[in-house]
């Protein structure tokens, strides 16, 4: 539906209720302004609720034999695609508990019969309205999470973080990732696959950082910044860990990407680097009164920036301080330390090797190639319904080989 039609569509109420002469009445009040709907049932009523064509408000009686209006509302609430629906009980019921009890389901308001006509339309008009601005603010506030790091949205939103400039000192584990001779690799390409390649790349890697718990900093050309510890923490030691871990599967899902990539047609492909340091940072938020960015700061975020550069493509490097955090379950190789500028000492840093009891579930992407034989499996494009049939398929052709 275009802006225009759906501008000038009229809003789409449900009355429920058992009695024909009730639905005419409220189906004759109210059809010049909305497009009303009825159902007899509470059975009617939740088909019409979830169905593609859902109602804005439901006029909902109590009084109904079968299902009263009370399971309704119940189920309603139930229901993850009906729970939205503003519901207004309109019944002969009058006192205060019924009132409460009716209130306390999540009803939005509650008018007693014999109905007055302009409080019927007064009380629909505002309820309207107020689920109008609902799903306005909720759309903003949809668009603005995407610029925001998830935990960050979270917290502002329930309220345990406000919009002011306020910074903390905590020890952070810091990430930085970028793509080895991004400039140099992409000279050539057109901007079409510039733009393909690095958004499915940025796409995965964020899905990753956000399963892991990683806040995600920012983008920076081709370069990620992630760090661990804020606003949310498991301990220092789980959140340096939960940080290197990321990091290899990032690796793995690259080595995964590059597959899918060239099943699609695509000859082009880079490989990243990731740098790993963990030391006491500011965090919080920087700027002004009209603009600030949640961000970190630091010598230990400019020591992360250099370990990234100095990575092997396709590899991970840690500094000592997060090795020292993580050498229980992870495995990696001493290096020679690093003289780098703005450091007056050597950092000392070890490649990461893998997990010491790696999990295989964590691979998504297998390929298997011979004379004569090709095949791909994406667990990530490979929908769980469709999984049985696809092994049923895979041990036919198994068989067929012998």
């Amino acid at each position: 539906m275009d802006t225009a039609k759906k501008e000038n569509r009229k809003a789409r109420i449900l009355v429920v209720d058992d009695t024909p002469d009730n639905l005419y009445l409220m189906s004759a009040l109210l059809e010049d302004e909305y497009d009303v709907v009825t159902a007899e049932s509470g059975k009617a009523a939740l088909e019409i609720a979830a169905s593609a064509e859902p109602p804005e408000l439901v006029l909902l009686d109590i009084m109904m034999p079968e299902m009263d209006g009370y399971e309704v509302m119940r189920r309603l609430r139930q229901n993850r695609a009906t729970t939205g629906i503003p519901v207004i009980f309109l019944t002969a019921l009058t006192s205060i508990e019924e009132e409460q009890y009716g209130l306390d389901l999540g009803a939005v308001d509650y008018i007693t019969k014999p109905i007055s006509p302009p409080v019927v339309l007064a009380r629909v008009k505002a309820h309207l309205e107020r689920s109008a601005n609902a799903r306005r603010l909720q759309a903003l506030s949809e668009k603005l999470a995407r610029y925001l790091a998830p935990q960050v949205y979270k917290s502002l939103f329930d309220g345990s973080r406000d919009a002011e400039l306020r910074t903390q000192r905590k020890k952070l584990t810091v990430f930085f990732s970028d793509i080895k001779d991004f400039t140099a690799s992409t000279a050539r390409w057109q901007p079409e696959d510039i733009t393909f390649l690095l958004n499915s790349y940025f796409s995965e890697m964020s899905k990753i950082a956000s399963e892991y718990g990683g806040t995600l900093d920012k983008f920076i050309g081709d370069a990620m910044v992630i760090f661990f510890g804020d606003p949310e923490t498991r301990g220092v030691k789980q959140d340096a860990l939960q940080c290197v871990k990321m990091a290899l599967a990032m690796q793995r899902r690259m080595s995964e990407l590059q597959i899918l990539w060239r099943e699609m047609g695509s000859d082009k492909t880079f490989q990243i680097r990731c740098g790993i340091n963990t030391g006491y940072c500011d965090v919080g938020n920087f700027g002004s009164d009209m603009r600030m960015d949640y961000t970190i700061i630091g010598a230990e975020v400019n020591k992360a920036a250099r370990i990234e550069q100095a990575a092997d493509p396709g590899g991970v490097l840690i500094s000592k301080e997060t090795w020292s955090l993580v050498r229980e379950e992870i495995t990696a190789d001493a290096r020679e330390p690093l003289s780098v500028k703005g450091f007056p000492e050597p950092i000392d840093t070890y490649a990461v090797r893998g997990e010491s009891h790696p999990d295989d579930t964590a691979r998504k992407v297998f390929q298997w190639e011979r004379l004569g034989m090709r095949v791909l499996i994406d667990l990530d494009r490979l929908p769980t319904t469709e999984r049985a049939a696809a092994a049923v398929e895979l041990r036919e052709m198994a068989d067929r080989l012998h």
